[in-house]
């Protein structure tokens, strides 16, 4: 049939946080293509700027500033934006450390982005009934935490083993009222989470061949499982981790 696409999103209105750059901006893309209304937030003005100028229809797009790990921040979105159809979390940190040297400010801080404010955010559109019916959520979590550990991954992997289970329990919670809630599960994809310095380019060539494809991913390659799990194409998944890791946990 001339025109069929089950992983349309025409006339939705989906929220991306973490949209500055990365799997967040490869997201929007991908969205804006596919015909969403995009509502875009982050902590950084030039980035979402950035990322709004790389999309299809702009003018049917805007952003919002906003800092996550601060309720009334929180509570400002949520009454800036009406009604959603779908709702993707990315935003994301990370500092490799051996657990001996867990420190409180550093835990606190991945814990809080990556795992606290996704929840609160979450609850608040929840409460304040900021979902459509037919409606779905899509949190960016890993497979590390959830299916692989790694040295100096604990902090990291604590908050996205966190997230996880939180994602499940908002798809049962939520699965009456129509609204699905799913993760996407990456190995490791080229975006900026690693700061430049964290590991040698010899480190990073040695651990690409812990992958069966031999490369890690790119932002779109999960931006386009995202898209799936937002659209009407994955009606009826809910509660469900997309692994998304070039076979990584296949070992």
């Amino acid at each position: 049939m001339e025109g069929y696409n089950p992983f349309s999103l025409d006339g939705k209105t989906i929220l991306i946080t973490g949209a500055a750059g990365g799997i967040g901006r490869a997201t929007a893309i991908e969205c804006a293509k596919l015909g969403a209304d995009l509502i875009l937030t982050d902590i950084n003005e030039d980035g979402l700027k950035a990322t709004l100028e790389q999309l299809d229809r702009p003018d049917a797009h805007r952003y919002v500033l906003a800092n996550l790990t601060v309720d009334e921040e929180i509570d400002r979105l949520v009454s800036e934006i009406g009604t959603l159809d779908g709702f993707v979390s990315n935003a994301g940190v990370t500092k490799p450390l051996p657990v001996k040297f867990i420190n409180k400010a550093d835990l606190e801080r991945i814990m809080s982005i990556n795992a606290m404010a996704p929840m609160y955010l979450t609850q608040r559109l929840l409460r304040k009934k900021k979902f459509s019916k037919n409606s779905s959520i899509v949190f960016t979590v890993s497979i590390g935490g959830v299916f692989t550990t790694a040295f100096g991954n604990a902090m990291y992997g604590s908050s996205k083993g966190a997230l996880q289970v939180f994602m499940k329990n908002v798809a049962l919670e939520s699965a009456y009222n129509g609204i699905r809630c799913n993760s996407v599960n990456p190995g490791m994809i080229n975006t900026g989470l690693l700061k430049p310095g964290t590991y040698s380019e010899e480190d990073r060539k040695k651990d690409m061949q812990t992958y069966p494809m031999k490369r890690y991913g790119e932002p779109r390659e999960v931006a386009l499982g995202i898209v799936y799990l937002l659209s009407d194409a994955s009606s009826f998944v809910t509660g469900h981790s997309l692994i998304i890791d070039g076979g990584k946990t296949l070992y």
